[in-house]
């Protein structure tokens, strides 16, 4: 259970905050997201990712050098805002355009996908890029449906690095999609997480049971099966990433094995044990493997492991260097890490709205009722709506209906 937190609607803002007060000197705080304290060169591809906040290290530990020029958080388990996105983005830029990333759900492809429209319309070329690598949620024939999860990681690592190198934005959206393409991820759940402020979990496995294939947010997985030993989970969460190894593939791979909040770092020890034998017994070479908690799910239970297949160019991005508050690999020059003076970055003024007729105030007037009317419908409603979410989703919509009321009526007063 979530137990740390003030209001349950603050939590987000207030972890986001929370990081940034922690890393002073490496990210920069701006509206609902971070940038680099030491921004890259100018003309420099700007690598932003993001998504809803309860998935921590992912998407704010991971700003820094060789890996993303900016974070956008949402609320918990909830996409950014399409201004959200756009106005970290504008902080981010360095001239070179924007590259967009994050996993591949409803939410955030309409509001990242909104966002570049918007950013192009002002002149900032930005792409899109959607992390697809959740073998469990589509077949390999409809690979844009499946979901992001762990493979967010090997993604954004590769993007971020290809951005570092100085390639110009068509080069590095060109190696992020391949290393989305090459990218497969399966995972587990032992138990549910609880949205903070929540007195049940959004979900329960069975006693004794282990869920195959759920969602980061929750979402139902494929099935249930009886729990199994370290040796035997090994093979159950290999056995589909190698179903889908590339034809001819030279056997080098890059790996990741996820904790999603709540699984201990022993047990993951133990679970590579078993996998790293496998692996090799496949005549796989793993390069730089990472066992850890890369994308988490507040307080979940369960892992997930990831492949990426690589190629010569994918290992050297995988490989290279980068230094964020969450990820670090080989020595990142000093001037890149934030030992230079942080640059606090642009950030657009509010706009000031002008007084309307007396018409237009008494229509507004009526407006604010109507949205209070609504906030308090789906403060209502709100338990309702997220048990029928809870069927098919992550079971968030209701708190999501009821806060964005809520917030719609207090703007509106």
């Amino acid at each position: 259970m979530t137990r740390l937190f003030d209001n349950p609607e603050d939590f987000a803002a207030t972890a986001l905050a929370g990081f940034c007060a922690a890393h002073r000197g490496r990210v920069v705080a701006v509206p609902h997201g971070a940038v680099r304290a030491a921004p890259g060169t100018q003309g420099k591809v700007a690598l932003l990712i993001g998504g809803g906040s309860g998935h921590y290290p992912a998407f704010l530990g991971y700003v820094g050098a060789g890996l993303a020029d900016a974070a956008v958080a949402g609320d918990v388990f909830a996409s950014p805002s399409t201004s959200a996105v756009a106005g970290v983005a504008r902080a981010a830029n360095r001239g070179g355009g924007v590259i967009l990333g994050f996993g591949n759900y409803a939410g955030d492809v309409l509001n990242f996908g909104a966002a570049a429209e918007r950013l192009r319309a002002e002149g900032i070329d930005a792409r899109i890029l959607a992390v697809t690598d959740d073998v469990a949620s589509a077949a390999l024939a409809e690979r844009g449906k499946r979901r992001g999860v762990a493979g967010d990681l090997l993604v954004f690592k590769i993007a971020g690095a290809a951005a570092e190198a100085g390639l110009d934005i068509d080069a590095v959206e060109a190696v992020a999609q391949r290393a989305n393409a090459a990218s497969v991820s399966f995972g587990v759940a032992f138990d549910g997480c609880t949205l903070p402020g929540q007195g049940a979990p959004l979900f329960r496995v069975e006693e004794g049971g282990v869920a195959l294939g759920l969602g980061i947010h929750g979402e139902p997985g494929i099935r249930t099966e009886a729990m199994k030993s370290a040796a035997d989970m090994a093979d159950l969460l290999l056995a589909p990433l190698l179903a889908e190894r590339p034809e001819g593939h030279g056997g080098r791979v890059a790996v990741v094995l996820n904790g999603l909040g709540c699984t201990k770092y022993e047990e993951l020890f133990v679970l590579w044990h078993h996998l790293s034998e496998r692996l090799e017994a496949e005549g796989l070479t793993v390069v730089d493997p990472e066992v850890g908690e890369f994308v988490t799910s507040l307080d979940m239970a369960g892992c997930s492991l990831s492949i990426l297949w690589l190629d010569d160019e994918l290992e050297e991005y995988w490989r290279a260097p980068a230094d964020a508050p969450a990820f670090r690999k080989g020595n990142v020059t000093p001037a890149a890490t934030g030992a230079q003076d942080a640059v606090a970055p642009q950030v657009a003024p509010a706009q000031a709205i002008a007084p309307g007729s007396a018409e237009s105030q008494r229509a507004g007037a009526c407006i604010a009722r109507l949205l209070g009317r609504l906030a308090e419908a789906l403060a209502e409603a709100e338990e309702m709506l997220g048990q029928i979410d809870a069927q098919a989703g992550d079971g968030d919509h209701g708190q999501g209906m009821a806060r964005g009321s809520r917030a719609a009526a207090a703007a509106a007063g």
